[in-house]
């Protein structure tokens, strides 16, 4: 999935400790960052690196040296497991990414990670949770002679269970990957209505961006994914989306720490449930 918010999970940082009258910092084992997800009908997905130390000096030429190219990952169900290999992937930074061939997800199959890097283990377990179809996706101008507009996505949030979402666009020719949308992430205890519109739009693909419109362009083919998550999902990326985009600084994101469902690491393993849709805007 993602979008890369790969960048903010890479400065989750190994706080150090110090004495208060000496003010020394004695920096942490940096620990594996991860990024992982699985969503209905495709293959596992994962992004590794190792967290930074705060008394580390960081710029684009050093997130290579934090990046993680040489574990074993796999993903394994019930009744088989995937080894996941290693590409180049550009639209991500760093631009690497563990990809499966094996197993795609499925709606209430569980799905454990297993990542074996020198002596250290680390794993999680996520569920994908059942889909819920878009019923409609609008494209709307603020002026009738705007060349611009944002999205209006429309679905019905089925009342028979608790339900976690986010919301994402691909911009066919622009973007390579689904973006989530800004504050794209929605709890079904907070909608009024089981007939849910939201107005929606367009997300950053990577943290900090500057001259960034959040707005679509007339003519834009577009794909609306809408995605159905566990709660612990939507834990970690509501935090992130409050620290991270309310704050706009990727480095220091405010003093919060990430809920995360890795044993022996950080960041998120996750399953997600999904429906795309395509619109062209006009």
């Amino acid at each position: 999935m993602k979008i890369l918010l790969f960048l903010g999970i890479i400065f989750l940082l190994a706080f150090p400790s110090c004495r208060q009258d000496e003010y020394i910092i004695k920096e942490s084992e940096s620990k594996i960052v991860v990024e992982g997800w699985i969503e209905e009908g495709e293959v596992a997905r994962v992004l590794l690196s190792l967290s930074v130390p705060m008394t580390e000096e960081v710029d684009s030429s050093s997130f290579l040296k934090y990046t993680i190219r040489s574990a074993m990952v796999i993903v394994s169900d019930d009744s088989d497991s995937d080894t996941l290999r290693l590409t180049s992937a550009s639209q991500y930074l760093p631009p690497y990414l563990y990809v499966g061939g094996k197993i795609r997800g499925k709606q209430g199959v569980a799905y454990k990670l297993t990542i074996r890097y020198f002596s250290r283990t680390v794993t999680a377990e996520s569920v994908i949770p059942p889909s819920v179809p878009i019923k409609n996706v609008e494209y709307i101008r603020r002026n009738p002679t705007d060349t611009i507009g944002n999205l209006a996505i429309e679905f019905t949030d089925p009342a028979d269970r608790q339900n976690y979402y986010q919301i994402a666009t691909r911009v066919v020719g622009v973007d390579d990957i689904f973006v989530p949308c800004l504050y794209g992430n929605y709890n079904s205890r907070n909608f009024v209505s089981h007939d849910v519109r939201l107005q929606i739009s367009r997300g950053i693909t990577i943290f900090p961006q500057v001259n960034f419109a959040a707005y679509f362009d007339d003519g834009d083919h577009i794909f609306v994914r809408l995605r159905t998550m566990p709660e612990e999902g939507f834990d970690f990326w509501n935090i992130w989306q409050n620290e991270i985009v309310n704050v706009q600084n990727a480095v220091f994101p405010a003093n919060i720490s990430l809920k995360s469902n890795i044993n022996g690491g950080i960041g998120i393993w996750c399953g997600y449930g999904q429906h795309t849709v395509g619109i062209v805007a006009r």
